[in-house]
């Protein structure tokens, strides 16, 4: 048992550090949910037929429930057409089920109507995933703003998916790339932003949520910062929308990615939302099929937003399965059942997880500062290791460097690897504990 008394606040990382006392726990009130009973796993159809696995990875990629996996099959038997390109009933239908994917997803995520009434649905670019959305914003929207010697801000928690672009955006304009660091568990203070933010600022590039400290960012004050000096705010959704409701117009966004696979929709579709001016802005990333309004043998023009922006056959199926997923996941479960379940989850894991002397919590110690992804290390273990072992219990982890590599290196984390577990709501007690017990087995295997 480690000694609680002199853990006073949430910056202590070392091992075993955090064990939360019951006058701790008072102040700290924790959703009362049965995690033991679970409704949901029997919707998910890897999950029900393989009761022998804990799969605690769902920040790198969601269980899809058979809703989802139902509605892919269904579009290719019943209405399998390319959307958009032709005039016959089966392409039409198909063109309509994906308009309705469109408005579906600006209304989950509070996109407003563009100018003179245009509706918000015209503003969701269909991508192949987070990456490619950002990249879009970074090589289409970057060089609209950018000049030599303005400043783009990012945060060191970014997934390399919103800082190499940012990379390659900078060097290309002669611009500056400026980091904004948090606490060392993940909190971005009032004064870094003050600090790193000011006139040359064009752009912030921020995660919602950071895939490896769990944190949420404050992206509203992000936002009054760059805007503030007459800039953009670009912001990195993929772990936000998984785990609580999103409004971009409240967060003051201008532009907003994620990634379906992450909201229990099918790999390869992804979401960019963009204000509608600033997508008129920008010229294609991808040019081809479908994308033109009219072509000549020496030029083209472009169709409008969103369809210029769309190059080439898209994931017809797959757009249609996200809406069904969405669905699932926002008006069958629901968001707030969704934060309680995973609140109470992550109290459970963190209390369990900060008995055992060995582990190294990597960001906050408390359970409240995480939305469903809690990083550790092993004493002395290697993170594939750990890994590795706990995959012959069953037990589904990620390890590596979560394409995280600034952020590790500016924690000082060894070999630039952790591990890390990540709940959704279809876990449950039995997924933690025998996380827990696999984690026992791996010391003991290395120790004795």
């Amino acid at each position: 048992m480690i000694d609680t008394e002199n853990v006073t606040c949430d910056t202590c990382t070392a091992p075993g550090a955090g064990v939360v006392d019951a006058s701790d726990e008072a102040s700290r009130d924790w959703p009362r949910i049965d995690i033991e009973a679970n409704p949901y796993k029997a919707d998910f159809p890897l999950l029900a037929s393989r009761p022998d696995i804990a799969f605690l990875d769902s920040a790198a990629t969601a269980q899809r429930p058979a809703a989802v996996l139902e509605a892919q099959k269904r579009f290719y038997e019943t209405m399998n057409a390319n959307p958009l390109r032709g005039l016959y009933s089966l392409s039409v239908e198909a063109t309509e089920a994906i308009g309705r994917v469109r408005a579906q997803i600006a209304e989950v995520i509070g996109a407003p109507a563009g100018p003179n009434g245009t509706p918000a649905a015209h503003d969701i670019v269909f991508t192949r995933n987070t990456s490619e959305s950002l990249n879009l914003v970074a090589k289409s929207f970057a060089p609209q703003v950018l000049s030599a010697g303005d400043e783009i801000a990012i945060t060191v928690m970014e997934h390399h998916s919103n800082l190499i672009p940012w990379q390659q955006a900078a060097a290309a304009a002669g611009a500056t790339l400026v980091y904004l660091y948090p606490t060392k568990t993940g909190e971005l203070t009032d004064e870094e932003i003050a600090a790193k933010v000011g006139a040359r600022t064009r752009i912030i590039a921020t995660t919602h949520v950071s895939n490896v400290l769990g944190v949420e960012v404050p992206v509203e004050k992000l936002a009054r910062a760059v805007h503030a000096q007459g800039g953009y705010l670009v912001v990195d959704g993929a772990q936000s929308v998984p785990h609580m409701p999103v409004d971009v117009t409240a967060l003051g966004a201008d532009f907003f990615a994620f990634s379906a696979h992450k909201v229990l929709g099918p790999m390869g579709v992804g979401v960019l939302w963009g204000r509608h001016e600033l997508l008129e802005l920008m010229p294609p990333m991808l040019t081809g099929g479908e994308m033109i309004d009219s072509v000549t043998e020496q030029g083209a023009t472009w169709a409008p937003v969103p369809e210029k922006f769309e190059a080439g056959t898209q994931d017809a199926a797959g757009i249609y399965a996200t809406g069904a997923a969405l669905d699932y996941l926002v008006n069958q479960v629901g968001y707030k059942a969704v934060r309680e379940r995973e609140q109470a989850l992550v109290h459970y894991l963190m209390s369990q997880l900060t008995q055992l002397p060995y582990v190294e919590i990597i960001g906050s110690i408390y359970w409240d500062r995480h939305h469903g992804a809690v990083s550790f290390n092993v004493r002395g273990i290697h993170p594939h290791d750990v890994a590795s072992i706990m995959d012959m219990d069953g037990v589904c982890i990620r390890a590596g460097h979560h394409c995280a590599q600034p952020l590790l290196t500016w924690l000082g984390v060894e070999n630039l690897a952790c591990c890390r577990a990540s709940v959704a709501f279809y876990n449950d007690k039995h997924d933690i504990d025998a996380f827990i017990a696999s984690l026992e087995r791996v010391w003991s295997t290395f120790n004795g």
